[in-house]
């Protein structure tokens, strides 16, 4: 077999699409990860916020986790209660009990995201494979997987963060998804999620990038609290999220699944006339302040 080296760009059509799974696929708010986290901490009387919880979504668990331990809330309330910063086994016992958790908890937030069912028929219709990457890991995923079927979305392909060396902003579980699903070049695939670690993890794999607001851990709020708010204040608590999106490099930015094939469209128009994605040479390090 020969060794394929593209001569030209490429100007075929897109041919997968890899989706993120909590806030973008299912769980509206991405409701599910964060209360696991909180209720975690307190078993070693330590007080973390929602809004700590959700700084470093998107994130794999352990590395959440670390991330979380870092934090001067966290060093402080540690050492007055154990009267020592946490090392590596407080580490490692945090996140042992946070994956007994979220293993119990996230399948009750397996029901797809309003439009996400109808997209995905769309895109197969076209011959679009449709993969998609997390930072669960895959006890958690296998029962998250499970419960979403039932809902009828099952993608061709399913990567953990558990599954790769390294979890996002790295682009590994996007190139297990270009394997699992036969696709190439990257700029020939399209990642869509609701973090910033997402959209690196995106633009670091090469390929075009969606970001999502409404529907993600950014907001916070389930479909039921968005209708809650005015439309002004809506609109306002989007944009700056669009803005974060913009500014860490996102092609496009929407408000949830039920926008993204009009962008997918485009994006196949784009490649037919030669595009391609945004080059990226500095792979974002583990430690970058891009990632929410």
């Amino acid at each position: 077999m020969s060794l394929f080296i593209p001569q030209t760009p490429y100007n075929g059509p897109v041919q997968a699409v890899v989706l993120d799974w909590s806030g973008t696929a299912v769980d509206h708010g991405c409701m599910g990860p964060p209360d696991a986290f909180v209720n975690v901490f307190e078993q070693y009387d330590i007080q973390i916020s929602i809004s700590d919880a959700r700084q470093f979504m998107g994130l794999e668990k352990k590395e959440h986790v670390r991330r979380l331990c870092r934090m001067p809330k966290v060093v402080s309330q540690w050492q007055e209660t154990y009267h020592r910063t946490p090392d590596d086994d407080d580490l490692n016992l945090v996140y042992q009990q946070l994956e007994i958790m979220m293993v119990a908890t996230i399948a009750d937030h397996a029901v797809p995201i309003q439009g996400l069912l109808p997209f995905v028929a769309a895109l197969r219709d076209q011959g679009i494979r449709v993969g998609s990457c997390t930072g669960y890991t895959v006890p958690i995923m296998d029962a998250l997987v499970f419960e979403s079927a039932k809902y009828g979305f099952s993608p061709d392909c399913i990567i953990c963060a558990s599954d790769v060396p390294v979890g996002r902003p790295f682009p590994w579980m996007c190139y297990q998804n270009a394997i699992g699903l036969q696709a190439y070049p990257f700029e020939s695939m399209i990642k869509i999620g609701d973090t910033l670690s997402d959209i690196m993890e995106g633009l670091n794999a090469g390929m075009w990038t969606i970001g999502v607001t409404q529907s993600g851990n950014e907001l916070g709020l389930s479909s039921d609290q968005v209708q809650d708010l005015t439309p002004e204040d809506l609109d306002h608590r989007l944009a700056a999220i669009e803005s974060r999106f913009r500014e860490a490099g996102a092609h496009y930015v929407v408000r949830g699944i039920w926008e993204c094939l009009p962008v997918i469209e485009e994006i196949g128009r784009r490649l037919a006339n030669g595009d391609h994605p945004l080059k990226r040479n500095v792979l974002a390090a583990a430690d970058s302040p891009v990632e929410n």
